[in-house]
């Protein structure tokens, strides 16, 4: 086994969520290696074609990838994973903090096909598809924005690729409306955090809005310019927002829930050229944090 790859633990937690390996037209390669060949290529990323030979066909890895990310199979695992943290009580519920990081887009990143991509074998669209292949620009070229939900206990929980000079506070209310942990043993999955924390560019009336419609807990700070505003029309501009600076303490942990996905090199620096290919490699970033003990 090589340094990175999964360990028998890990292999038996995502084995029975993994497509089956038979089919029409003979069997897949293991579905062990390859993913051992895609974690590889998620961490150090390195070109798919420079993919060490104990992976098997470079080729035979990015389409299981390609694949994967096109048909929703990373986004399952994900779910999966955290649906057995959760059952072991590994999920803190009690603070989910949302925040954005910007990524770099590489040269090969850049020069899409304009004609929409498919799902292998089948006439649909791939999942997270974006027309805008989720690059913009900006002062230092193409970057691509990763906007995401994370939980007390520094992991991931949902994320959203966008361009990168997108707004935060627009995407925050996709971001935790994509929060979905099965819960097998007692009905449907849980959606609703206790608390939901962010910093001042998440202050918006219609994200406080759907906060208190939702009925969660929130510890946004209010820019001066919004306090101004409020003050200036007096009765009209509502209560202040309340804060709690002790929980704003624990802002930190979405950073550093940050910081750890982009330690995978691949996700730190894009490379892929398709928009849901590369939200499958920050997916699968992802189900690495949540398979450490």
């Amino acid at each position: 086994m090589g340094r990175g790859d999964l360990t028998n633990r890990e292999w038996s937690l995502l084995e029975p969520h993994l497509p089956s390996p038979g089919g029409r037209g003979g069997r897949w390669n293991d579905h062990r290696t390859v993913l051992n060949g895609i974690l590889f290529r998620v961490r150090t990323g390195v070109p798919w074609r420079d993919l060490p030979e104990r992976y098997g066909s470079w080729k035979t890895v990015y389409e299981r990838h390609r694949r994967w990310s096109a048909d929703g199979t990373w986004d399952r695992l994900l779910q999966a994973v955290q649906a057995d943290a959760d059952l072991a009580g590994r999920i803190d519920w009690g603070m989910v903090g949302v925040d954005s990081t910007s990524c770099r887009a590489h040269q090969p990143a850049a020069g899409a096909r304009k004609a929409k991509p498919r799902v292998p074998k089948k006439r649909t669209t791939p999942r997270h598809h974006r027309p805008d292949e989720g690059l913009g620009r900006s002062r230092g070229g193409l970057t691509s924005k990763i906007h995401l939900a994370g939980e007390g206990g520094c992991l991931p929980m949902a994320l959203l690729i966008t361009p990168g000079q997108w707004g935060d506070a627009p995407q925050m209310i996709e971001v935790l409306d994509r929060i979905r942990v099965p819960r097998p043993l007692v009905g449907r999955p849980r959606t609703r955090p206790d608390h939901v924390s962010g910093d001042k560019a998440y202050s918006s009336r219609r994200n406080r809005r759907y906060l208190r419609r939702r009925r969660i807990k929130h510890t946004i700070p209010e820019p001066k310019d919004q306090r101004a505003n409020r003050r200036r029309r007096g009765s009209a501009g509502g209560r202040p927002a309340g804060f709690d600076r002790e929980r704003y303490r624990r802002r930190n942990e979405v950073e550093r829930t940050i910081n750890r996905l982009k330690n995978s090199r691949a996700v730190a620096t894009r490379y892929d050229k398709r928009a849901y290919v590369f939200h499958g490699t920050v997916t699968a970033a992802a189900v690495r944090l949540w398979l450490r003990p």
